[in-house]
């Protein structure tokens, strides 16, 4: 069984999905992530429930005080009824307290989930997603994306149940009081139900606009802030202001159109209630001033008090679910792209059966191997090499010309279209990718540094390594003394990416936690490419200790690195053109001969 491989379409990060602005399958999915929390979740639907039963009791004690006590002058009922009154709308407060504080508890649990989970979701992502996935997409996910979830979790759900309760025992209540008015009610039930057809598409597709429109100004911005220094020194600050302008112009137009939208909606349901509350007024006065007797006309002023508090209580709820259905299609929006990015299966994955690779010799095989990052246009054509263990194998060519995709396809970042390639005998497909890279050592041109000191860094290439392990690893790459200049010596915070290390520094932590890793392949891409002559030429010594013994693949500008290659293999346009030895490519007088006669005359050999 080989590892699962799929290739959906390129997308635009952007596009807006064709999905039903409220999609219950969507929120039962949100729903399943508060399962883990069942008992938050369960305490505040109790909550919900009662908050939803007290406040139309309130009115029906409210009505029943107006009409038995107050009605009849019976004080000592009045009294007591007040009192009920009182008490019934302090446990009103009470448990509005624990509602809120449980929806927001309930809320901030399912977020840090969903953020937990986005977070592993990525780690098992393919260098293939972040290679057509810009970086401000990715971080608008886990940021603004998921808090629209966590506002629809805290400020939604547990407000439009206690609103559609509300309503439903309002209601209620209405038939019970007075069956006939209520018919009022169902009738303006077609006329809301239409209001809330027209605007739900249109609000839908204003919240979706505006939230794309946000991951394109996070893209930029971001873009922009890593590319600062290219920006400055071609002098684009201008031309980036204008295009983030023009971003930014069309953002706020997108909230302006859904503000928009939103202000003819809520007061259009305004209008409606008022209006039913006028036509309430009107019928209920008929039926009293037509009443047969001073007691029907009584009870019937009764339910008209009832009704017109019930009435609020039925259709406030609407003005409010109005108000917050915009927050939950910024939800639902939200969601949607959160759930697309976790739906986003990874280019390939290990097989189920896959196997970890036991402790390796280092012997590395290509047989015909094609690839590219589009199947459609290889980059690699029927490349076969063998790399025993303990050689270094150094890679040349011009840019482009397939070097990079080799140590990709080793280091199985990717995997072959075709033809195999395997370590120690076992074919990279079967292999378990983590038990490959406990075994391998990359030093990148670009030399990524997390955020933290000198010593953490280098720590990562083994972390259970001590702080005498560390600095026996810097030693040993005579980078010591070096180590030891920076103003608190391993202790040195690094910055961000790196910012507070020269280029030089940078390298020289990266290649002292691949010392401290021990692999049994190592793979320098460029690796000296930024170094001064006289760093490297210090490197260079330590670089002898550290290749001995190793499976080594060198990918160098500087050809200074690989003169004592086992093989050189040289590269054109995604194929092998020659392979040898230093002095043996050099006797044949071909590409690679005049490839280091340029670094001679360059003075860079």
């Amino acid at each position: 069984m080989t590892a699962a491989i799929t290739r959906a379409p390129v997308r635009d990060q952007d596009e807006i999905a064709n999905q039903r602005p409220l999609d219950f399958q969507l929120i039962a999915r949100l729903l399943r992530y508060s399962r883990p929390h069942a008992r938050k979740r369960n305490l505040m639907m109790v909550a919900v429930v009662m908050r939803a039963i007290q406040r139309p009791a309130l009115i029906a004690v409210l009505a029943a005080v107006i009409t038995g006590p107050i009605a009849s002058g019976n004080t000592h009922g009045v009294v007591w009824g007040v009192l009920g009154f009182m008490l019934l709308m302090l446990s009103t407060q009470i448990v509005l307290h624990f509602r809120q504080r449980w929806s927001a508890e309930l809320g901030e649990a399912v977020v840090h989930d969903l953020r937990r989970d986005i977070f592993i979701h990525l780690q098992r992502m393919s260098m293939s997603f972040y290679s057509k996935t810009k970086l401000g997409w990715i971080i608008s996910r886990a940021t603004s994306d998921v808090e629209a979830v966590r506002t629809g979790f805290q400020e939604v759900l547990g407000v439009s149940l206690v609103q559609g309760g509300q309503a439903i025992g309002a209601a209620a209540l209405m038939v019970w009081y007075d069956w006939q008015m209520f018919l009022l009610v169902l009738f303006m039930a077609p006329v809301l139900w239409a209001i809330h057809r027209l605007f739900h598409s249109k609000l839908s597709d204003a919240y979706r606009r505006m939230q794309e429109s946000f991951s394109r100004v996070t893209a930029n911005l971001a873009e922009s802030v890593n590319g600062i220094r290219v920006t400055q020194s071609f002098v684009r600050q201008d031309v980036n202001s204008e295009i983030f302008g023009e971003l930014v112009a069309k953002h706020s137009a997108s909230h302006i159109d859904a503000a928009r939208t939103r202000g003819i909606f809520l007061p259009t349901l305004e209008f409606n209630n008022q209006f039913f509350i006028a036509l309430l007024l009107c019928v209920g006065c008929y039926r009293v001033f037509n009443a047969g007797s001073s007691e029907s006309a009584i009870e019937l002023v009764g339910a008209l008090i009832a009704f017109f508090f019930l009435a609020k209580m039925v259709f406030e709820p609407l003005v409010e679910l109005g108000m917050v259905y915009d927050v939950a299609l910024t939800a639902m929006v939200g969601a949607e792209r959160v759930f697309r990015l976790l739906d986003t299966p990874p280019d390939w994955a290990d097989p189920p059966d896959a196997t970890d690779l036991p402790v390796i010799t280092g012997h590395v095989a290509f047989d015909n191997v094609t690839f590219g990052y589009d199947p459609d246009w290889p980059v690699l054509h029927q490349i076969s090499f063998v790399a025993k263990p303990g050689q270094t194998i150094a890679l040349v060519g011009a840019t482009g010309s397939g070097k990079t995709s080799i140590i990709n396809l080793i280091a199985k970042f990717y995997l072959p279209n075709s033809g195999s390639l395997t370590i120690d005998g076992c074919d990279v497909r079967q292999v378990d990718a983590r038990s490959l890279h406990r075994q391998m050592g990359i030093v990148l041109q670009q030399n990524f540094l997390f955020t933290g000191t000198v010593k953490e860094n280098i720590r990562l290439g083994r972390p259970s390594a001590d702080d005498d392990q560390i600095i026996e690893a810097a030693r040993e790459l005579d980078c010591y003394d070096l180590i030891m200049q920076l103003p608190l010596g391993f202790d040195t915070e690094v910055g961000e990416g790196g910012g507070n290390l020269s280029l030089g520094q940078r390298q020289l932590v990266c290649f002292a936690r691949a010392m401290l890793a021990d692999p049994r392949i190592l793979i320098l891409d460029e690796a000296t490419s930024a170094v001064d002559a006289m760093t490297e030429s210090r490197i260079q010594r330590a670089l002898s200790i550290l290749l001995r013994g190793r499976t080594n693949f060198i990918v160098a500008h500087r050809l200074s690195t690989i003169r004592h290659a086992d093989q050189v293999l040289v590269l054109e346009d995604g194929q092998i053109i020659e392979r040898g030895t230093h002095l043996a490519l050099l006797g044949q007088g071909g590409v690679y001969a005049n490839l280091y006669r340029r670094f001679i005359r360059g003075g860079e050999a």
